[in-house]
């Protein structure tokens, strides 16, 4: 159902970028929409992920930098039988992550430094399987592509009285008149972000099931998205407000504002997002372990145990002691 109400969002999206150049430019003005939808989501495909990593000051990690972080992303793409993505990290205070990348075989994920300190590693463990679950969705590559057609159309809405002083009075001009330009300059750029921010409510729902099912405890991702929401809205993520077209790639809004499940929400609820989380392990409960947790290869669900050596080098933000702190004290969970 989630698919399907994906790409119906899809192409209402591309058939309102046509529109929006028929309304300025008649049918030649729609072909010209296509010519630059089709060049800015060709460049958008080879180098989104290049560009939100280095806006974000995204730092790349390796078993040698962040092993525990950098193992337990390991374990989680085997889980949910995915190639190993490239795995960043960038330093800011508030708790957060998110993936880019144009398919799993070129796909990354980052946390933020903040939520390695402020989580446990359960709550982490379920926070970049959330992330896991879009590249395996594929989100990363949809949510390229409407940010993309988004912002052809809002920049086709500026530029809306610019071709409306140059029509003609052939059949290819604007058959609507000033009226089609108020539509293409006003109308059409809030469908489109209304279509962008519903496509990326419909994902986060189907990222969050498959999450659970790769870390194999919805309610680690369902603490983590508590802890999460409290603290987006108390600590800035200056980067994400000078880039606000990049808010809907992340677990939680980054963004200080509206938190309420409507039209102009990002994301949806949390609150929602937590009670599905949390019927879905009730479910789990009842119906038996039954292999839930197993992911695509059946592999271990639980974060990797392996000791944390002495970090090495000054490039990566430090992350402190977070990954195996209090020594020998067993870790503890929101299922404990």
């Amino acid at each position: 159902m989630n698919v399907m109400r994906t790409a119906m969002l899809l192409a209402l999206m591309t058939a309102l970028f046509m529109g929006v150049g028929f309304l300025i430019g008649g049918k030649g003005g729609m072909m010209i929409a296509l010519v630059i939808a089709a060049g800015m989501n060709l460049f958008s495909y080879w180098n989104s992920d290049k560009m939100v990593l280095s806006a974000y000051h995204a730092q790349e990690v390796d078993e040698r930098s962040a092993p525990e972080f950098y193992l337990m992303i390991r374990d989680l793409a085997a889980n949910a039988g995915l190639p190993m993505p490239k795995v960043y990290i960038y330093d800011n205070p508030q708790p957060n992550a998110f993936a880019t990348g144009r398919n799993p075989e070129n796909a990354a994920v980052a946390a933020s430094t903040g939520l390695i300190h402020a989580l446990s590693p359960q709550e982490v463990a379920g926070v970049m399987a959330h992330e896991l679950a879009h590249i395996q969705n594929r989100d990363t590559l949809t949510m390229t592509i409407t940010a993309t057609l988004a912002g052809a159309i809002s920049m086709l809405g500026n530029f809306a009285f610019f071709f409306s002083g140059n029509r003609d009075n052939n059949n290819n001009s604007n058959p609507l008149g000033f009226i089609g330009v108020l539509v293409a300059m006003i109308v059409a750029p809030l469908a489109a972000m209304l279509v962008q921010m519903a496509i990326s409510r419909t994902r986060e729902y189907s990222a969050d099931r498959r999450g659970a099912e790769i870390c194999g405890n919805p309610l680690w991702l369902a603490s983590a998205l508590g802890k999460i929401a409290g603290a987006a809205h108390a600590v800035p993520n200056y980067e994400a407000e000078r880039n606000p077209a990049t808010a809907h790639m992340f677990i939680i809004n980054p963004l200080s504002g509206e938190r309420m499940d409507n039209l102009f929400s990002t994301h949806p609820n949390t609150e929602n997002r937590i009670a599905a989380l949390q019927q879905m392990a009730s479910e789990f409960r009842s119906g038996g372990n039954g292999g839930f947790g197993s992911g695509h290869n059946g592999g271990s669900t639980r974060p990797s145990q392996t000791a944390r050596p002495q970090r090495t080098g000054r490039s990566v933000p430090n992350t402190g002691s977070v990954w195996g702190s209090g020594g020998n004290e067993p870790r503890k969970g929101p299922w404990s």
